[in-house]
C-alpha cells in the first residue's frame, strides 16, 4: 500500500476555496524544530514525491527557521506553481535562544510587513492560503481579518486561514471575510478542538487542517521519551514526552499497536486513518498535514488515506485522548484550548 502510485483523493478547503489532496505535507521539519535536518537532497525528493502522490497542499510559516523554511521550499513551489497550493503563516516569532519565549502580533502594520517578506522569500506573487498563526488577544480578530482581507483585494493572497482559534473567534472572523481553513492540533492524543472548534467549522463550511496529526511522531512509536531525541529538538520542552508522562502515554499506544498488527500496517497509518475518518464522523472536510523529510514516511502517510477503520477499531481508539498525561505545550495560553 505504501508503495502505491495511486493519487490520493481530493477535497475543497472551505466554500470556494482551493481543491487539494485529502492529505497535505507539513514542511516545517525540513529545516526547523526537530533536530538536525536530513540531507537536502532527500527532503527535496520528498517534496517532488508528494506531488506525484497527489499531495498538493504544502504548509510552511515565516517563523520556521526564521524564514529559512520558506526559502527552502521556494524553488519547488515556483517549479510547480500551477499544481500546488502554498500555505504560509504570520504572527509568531520565537526566541532562538529560548524557544519558550514567543511573541505574537496580529496588527495591520505587522501583517503587511510579514506578507511582503514571505512573498519575497518564496519568490511568488501570491500566497494561496495565508494563515494567522496564533491569536494576539490584544487585537480584535475582526481587525486582524480585515487587514488580511485587504491582502486578498490586492491580489497578494487568495484565501484566508486561521490557526489555533476558538469556535467564537472563528465565527467572528467569518463574519468579516470567508475563512477557508482552520489549522489546529488534532490527533488520537489531542482532541480538545472537537468541543467547540469542529462544530463551528462544520456550521460555517470551513475545513479543518490538523497539524501534528501523529502526535509529533509519538504515535508512530519512533520514540518513547524526549531524552531519546537530539538536544536541539523542541519536543524536549513538551510535557507529554518527558518523565512519568512519557511512560504513561507510551502505554496508551497498545490499541494502536494491536490494530496495526492485525492489519499489517505501521502504527502511523492507523493513527492517520483515524483522523482522516473524522471527516465522516463530524461531517466536515479534514486535511491533515503530517510532516516528514523522507519519501518512505511520506508514502506510508499517504497510504493511510486508503484505510477504512471498522466501527470496532474506532471504538477501541476512542478512549486514548482522555487518558493522555501532560499538555500539548508547557504554555497553553496561545492555543485555542487555553482560551475556549
Amino acid at each position: 500500500m505504501s508503495n502505491s502510485n495511486e493519487k490520493i483523493a481530493t477535497a475543497m478547503l472551505g466554500t470556494g476555496g482551493p481543491e487539494v489532496g485529502v492529505q497535505g505535507l507539513g514542511c516545517m521539519g525540513m529545516s526547523f524544530a526537530y533536530g538536525p535536518t536530513t540531507d537536502e537532497g532527500e527532503a527535496r525528493a520528498t517534496l517532488e514525491r508528494a506531488l506525484e502522490l497527489g499531495v498538493t497542499l504544502y504548509d510552511t510559516a515565516d517563523v520556521y527557521g526564521a524564514g529559512e523554511n520558506e526559502k527552502f521550499i521556494a524553488p519547488f513551489i515556483r517549479a510547480h506553481r500551477d499544481q500546488v497550493v502554498l500555505a504560509t503563516k504570520f504572527a509568531l516569532s520565537i526566541d532562538p535562544e529560548n524557544p519558550q519565549v514567543r511573541t505574537i502580533r496580529n496588527d495591520r502594520p505587522y501583517i503587511r510587513r510579514a506578507v511582503e517578506a514571505s512573498l519575497q522569500r518564496l519568490g511568488v506573487d501570491e500566497i494561496d492560503l495565508y494563515y494567522m498563526h496564533r491569536r494576539d488577544v490584544n487585537v480584535p480578530i475582526e481587525e486582524t481579518v480585515g487587514a488580511m482581507a485587504e491582502l486578498v483585494a490586492e491580489g497578494k493572497v487568495k484565501h484566508l486561514g486561521l490557526s489555533e482559534v476558538t469556535g467564537g473567534e472563528l465565527r467572528a472572523a467569518q463574519a468579516v471575510h470567508p475563512i477557508a481553513a482552520v489549522q489546529s492540533e488534532w490527533s488520537l492524543f489531542s482532541r480538545d478542538i472537537e468541543a467547540h472548534v469542529v462544530p463551528a467549522a462544520r456550521e460555517l463550511g470551513v475545513a479543518l487542517v490538523p497539524y501534528s496529526p501523529l502526535g509529533r511522531g509519538f504515535l508512530t512509536g519512533s520514540f518513547v521519551q524526549a531524552e531519546e531525541l537530539s538536544g536541539d529538538d523542541f519536543r524536549r520542552t513538551m510535557p507529554r514526552f518527558t518523565g512519568d508522562n512519557a511512560a504513561a502515554n507510551a502505554a496508551l499506544l497498545e490499541p494502536v499497536r494491536r490494530i496495526a498488527q492485525e492489519r499489517g500496517a505501521p502504527l502511523g497509518q492507523v493513527a492517520l486513518a483515524w483522523l482522516q475518518q473524522q471527516a465522516q464522523v463530524h461531517g466536515l472536510t479534514v486535511v491533515p498535514i503530517p510532516g516528514t523529510r523522507r519519501r518512505s514516511r511520506l508514502e506510508e502517510n499517504a497510504g493511510a488515506t486508503r484505510i477504512a477503520l471498522t466501527a470496532d477499531e474506532l471504538a477501541a481508539l476512542e478512549p486514548i485522548a482522555g487518558k493522555v498525561a501532560g499538555g500539548r505545550y508547557a504554555d497553553m495560553s496561545f492555543t485555542s484550548a487555553g482560551r475556549e
